[in-house]
């Protein structure tokens, strides 16, 4: 098929849709990549990229076509800007650099923001292909739920933007079960809605992997290791709050892996609180060095904050942290932790409750190594049977081969679905 994919972040970002597009060009696919000027999550626009734009026009065997957009920068009007500058940007010079190209199919990545979802919208009426749009995340509600927008009557007219894109969809794909009715509130009332979770990339071999040089040797420590962005959603306070509370027991050492709008704040509260030994921010990596991160660890954490959008969503490192066969602890509540409780992967506890999360990491240290290997061994079956990579980009084919057998039907029009 000839596959259309249109998302705002791409390799050189590390995002799971760089992982979906080099195995659908490996099955055999036509995929063209239309997104934006890697920038996230620093902000500005790779120092890579600059020197050389020619070495990421290609990847995996996919092309990439690439769109002018303003850089993320600081701040919520930057952010904004960074949202509307692809969207225009995509809609319009994407389309003129993909003049004449025809398509069986677009499929859209929505991890944020559900702006991608117009150029894509563009894109499914100028080449009269089926759309299918994966959502990651919810709008209005995380916007509301991080405070980025307090505004009801800026709320109310994101829903209606959300209800204009989700209404020119053939196929809306969510990635929890949770998210299904609350994309219903939005969409047309016959919208074909799947359940379409994530999976850990196949760089996730922890057999072969090494351990990384980065991280510090400490005999004898237990070392909870976070990976991946350092924002609002992830509760850092919280986090900082449990490591404050298990100051006095040596052994224990939180690892951040990542980056993030709130990177800075958390390195200045680890100061704050003379957290220097116990908590070490090791900066941001590529995907495929994960696994050498994760062989430092002991117990991996995930965490989202205390509000009802977030309930609804399985963090997209929960899938990779199971395939890693490493316990995990999960300050979350509703779907993700679920997954990890009733699995047996690892200890759970509610979302924003640092006391819990403090003892839970306490009770973890305090196992045998048999008792953890059992957690490990736990993800990794819940893994293989649920979000196993092969199964689901099995699946998403032959739903997006229905839509392109669908869309040869004389009575198919492009119209708003």
């Amino acid at each position: 098929m000839r596959l259309l994919i249109v998302t705002q972040y791409f390799w050189p970002e590390n995002f799971r849709i760089n992982d979906l597009v080099a195995e659908l060009a490996r099955r055999g696919h036509q995929v063209t990549v239309l997104t934006g000027l890697p920038n996230y999550p620093d902000g500005s626009v790779f120092p890579q990229f600059r020197a050389d734009p020619a070495r990421f026009a290609r990847y995996e065997g996919a092309e990439i076509v690439r769109v002018p957009m303003m850089p993320r920068g600081a701040g919520s009007l930057r952010l904004m800007l960074n949202y509307l500058s692809f969207a225009v940007s995509a809609s319009t010079m994407g389309l003129g650099r993909l003049r004449g190209r025809q398509f069986d199919a677009v499929f859209a990545y929505e991890p944020s923001p559900i702006t991608v979802g117009l150029p894509a919208a563009v894109m499914r009426a100028a080449k009269r292909a089926p759309m299918a749009f994966w959502v990651q995340d919810l709008w209005p509600e995380t916007l509301q739920a991080i405070g980025v927008v307090r505004s009801p009557a800026i709320l109310r007219a994101v829903g209606k933007l959300v209800a204009f894109i989700y209404k020119r969809c053939d196929l809306i794909l969510a990635q929890s079960h949770s998210f299904i009715p609350q994309i219903r509130k939005y969409a047309a009332a016959d919208s074909r809605v799947e359940y379409f979770p994530g999976w850990a990339e196949s760089v996730f071999d922890m057999q072969h992997a090494i351990a990384a040089e980065e991280v510090p040797v400490k005999p004898g420590s237990f070392n909870v290791m976070f990976a991946g962005n350092i924002g609002v959603a992830q509760d850092f306070p919280a986090i900082l709050a449990a490591a404050e509370a298990l100051k006095d027991h040596a052994h224990i050492r939180w690892l951040i892996v990542g980056d993030g709008r709130m990177g800075g704040w958390v390195a200045d509260e680890i100061k704050r609180r003379q957290l220097q030994d116990r908590v070490l921010m090791l900066g941001r990596h590529p995907l495929d060095r994960m696994p050498s991160f994760f062989k430092h660890a002991q117990a991996l954490l995930v965490s989202l904050k205390d509000e009802p959008i977030f309930s609804m969503t399985i963090p997209s490192k929960l899938q990779s942290y199971l395939a890693a066969g490493i316990p995990v602890v999960a300050m979350l509540n509703g779907e993700g932790s679920t997954v990890v409780r009733d699995s047996g992967a690892g200890l759970t506890c509610a979302a924003g409750d640092h006391e819990a999360l403090a003892a839970a990491v306490l009770q973890l240290s305090r196992m045998t190594m048999q008792e953890r290997e059992v957690m490990g061994c736990n993800g990794l079956a819940v893994s293989a049977r649920e979000f196993d990579r092969e199964t689901l980009i099995s699946r998403l084919e032959a739903w997006i081969e229905q839509l392109r057998l669908a869309d040869d039907s004389p009575s198919v029009s492009r119209g708003a679905s």
